[in-house]
């Protein structure tokens, strides 16, 4: 009896159990239900009616895949994260595990496959490997034949590199980065916009994710501008409280809304800038240039300006293919200020000067935008900090243009031996279009830009400086060896490569050359109309040699270091 009224009282409990846990479920569920509904009403509210995250979760990248050898797990292997067909070579976006080696050039092949045939396969040695981060390092291919796909395989033993997705060119988002406001800049190229002008943000979308073939899947927010090839975004909460770390941060692109989402590559896990900018710029003035193969111009261009008062360089290589290496290693060894950035993206020459722009701001309180072609020249015997002194004395001046004089073969036949400043000395007379030094800082959220001037922000005005004060001699026209390459490809986007048979009577054009770089007849005696020999006797009485005459960047072995000075001259004595 006594075993009996045991079992009945452990059968209650039991039943008690049961019910307690069923209800306790209920519970959970309806918490659960609450709180998602307020997650979704909080972000409503943040981000306006048009954003719609799906994910309520914290954003995590998706788990790699460790290769198992045997029972033993290995290292993650190096895999190819993207690649990006341009019209003239692949670009290979490689994936590195933690603490894995970086590789070189000898280190790798591309290797071609047929579509149709598993047999049919080449190799070929990279056009190069750019970039010292393992985040963001590049491999150029030559371009594959049709119906062939690029890999990659490793040297050493001829094992493939897994492949990642493909990306068409003409309509991808290739770059983002996240501003000092929060805001998200994207630059894609495809959208067709026109020039200088500022597009229709209803007609877009910002989305956020790492597959956007799955729309439902993806963070979605305003545009805030559009114009050219940039678009800056509201940025998700979500996003901006992600890891920092590149391979792991989310990516994002722009949804053309009735049209559907570019691919992209663009990843915004890194923050340009601090939050705040600092009182006081660590530079006063800074220059921006991009370029390809100008590698053998480059100690001239940089040494000279850092003498008149240049302190820091932003470089960005377009897809150089001449040792430029070589040539940034000397130029550190002098103690040069120089940023090197890999920008591969072909004629985007606007969107690349308002990355540099960006990237320049906190650092620089003035930033130059010029071609390696191209030399600040001041007759009055001043340097740049002077200029900027006198010409922003009020406080409205954002920006400060100076004429550009273009200058010819001077009579030349070769490339001089002493550099461009010293053996083209033949102009024409009237100046053609300006450059311009440009304040971030006022620069419009746009970042519309030409080339030659930004667009500036409410309250903030350019100013033409004197010809007497400062110019640009622009060597424009050298020798044929030179200048043809001019018609491999124009790397400005609004700008017709030359070998188009458009805008054909663009002041970009060498007038008379039509499409072809075939070298005129007396090309050397053309575009002469004034000699000018001021900034070739400036550069010698500052900066040859004063027994032998011999200018620095003619020193070939590397050891020359600049002199030591103050870092601001009043004058140029």
């Amino acid at each position: 009896m006594r075993d009996r009224v045991k079992k009945s009282k452990q059968k209650q409990r039991d039943v008690v159990s049961w019910s307690g846990f069923f209800w306790c479920t209920i519970f959970v569920v309806f918490s659960c239900v609450l709180f998602t509904g307020f997650t979704f009403s909080t972000f409503s509210l943040l981000f306006g009616e048009t954003f719609q995250p799906v994910l309520v979760v914290r954003w995590r990248a998706p788990a790699r895949e460790s290769i198992i050898s045997g029972e033993a797990p290995v290292t993650p292997s190096i895999s190819i994260r993207e690649t990006v067909l341009l019209p003239d070579q692949a670009i290979i976006f490689l994936n590195y595990p933690p603490l894995a080696r970086l590789f070189t050039k000898e280190d790798l092949d591309c290797v071609y496959f047929s579509a149709n045939s598993s047999q049919l396969r080449f190799n070929q040695p990279p056009v190069d490997v750019n970039g010292e981060d393992r985040d963001n390092q590049i491999v150029r291919c030559p371009l594959q034949p049709r119906g062939f796909t690029v890999s990659l395989a490793l040297k050493s033993n001829g094992e493939n590199i897994t492949a990642g997705p493909t990306h068409r060119w003409d309509s991808l988002v290739y770059e983002a980065m996240i501003d000092r406001d929060n805001t998200t800049i994207v630059f894609v190229k495809g959208l067709n916009l026109r020039p200088e002008k500022v597009g229709d943000t209803s007609r877009y979308e910002c989305v956020y994710g790492w597959n956007f073939t799955r729309p439902r899947y993806l963070l979605k927010s305003d545009v805030v501008s559009i114009a050219q090839e940039i678009v800056r975004c509201k940025t998700p909460l979500s996003v901006l409280s992600s890891p920092r770390r590149m391979g792991n941060s989310v990516k994002v692109s722009v949804r053309v809304k009735g049209r559907g989402i570019f691919g992209s590559i663009a990843r915004a896990g890194l923050r340009s800038v601090p939050t705040d900018p600092p009182t006081r710029k660590e530079h006063e003035m800074c220059v921006c240039t991009m370029f390809r193969n100008q590698a053998r111009f480059l100690k001239e261009w940089v040494i000279y300006h850092a003498k008149i008062g240049v302190q820091r360089f932003f470089i960005y290589d377009n897809n150089s293919d001449d040792n430029i290496d070589n040539v940034l290693e000397w130029l550190s060894n002098g103690n040069y200020n120089i940023s090197y950035h890999v920008w591969p993206w072909i004629k985007t020459q606007e969107a690349g000067f308002a990355h540099c722009a960006i990237r320049a701001r906190d650092s620089c309180e003035w930033v130059g935008f010029i071609d390696v072609d191209e030399f600040f020249y001041l007759p009055s015997n001043l340097v740049l900090h002077d200029v900027l002194q006198n010409q922003s004395r009020y406080g409205y001046v954002g920006e400060i243009r100076a004429s550009c004089h273009s200058f010819g073969p001077s009579g030349l036949k070769r490339v001089p031996r002493q550099g461009v400043t010293m053996g083209y000395t033949c102009r024409m007379a009237v100046a053609e279009r300006h450059k311009s030094i440009v304040r971030p800082e006022a620069l419009n959220s746009t970042l519309i830009n030409v080339v030659h001037h930004f667009h500036l922000r409410d309250g903030f005005e350019y100013v033409n400086v004197d010809k007497g004060v400062m110019v640009i001699n622009h060597y424009k026209y050298q020798v044929w060896e030179v200048f043809k390459e001019k018609f491999y490809r124009r790397v400005a986007t609004y700008v017709a490569d030359w070998q188009n048979d458009q805008n054909v009577g663009s002041k970009d054009r060498a007038p008379g050359l039509g499409t072809r770089p075939v070298e005129p007849p007396h090309w050397s005696s053309r575009f002469c109309e004034v000699r000018d020999t001021g900034l070739r006797d400036q550069v010698l009485r500052i900066l040859a040699n004063p027994k032998t005459q011999i200018l620095p960047w003619q020193e070939e072995d590397g050891q020359y270091k600049r002199r030591t000075t103050k870092r601001m001259h009043r004058r140029i004595l």
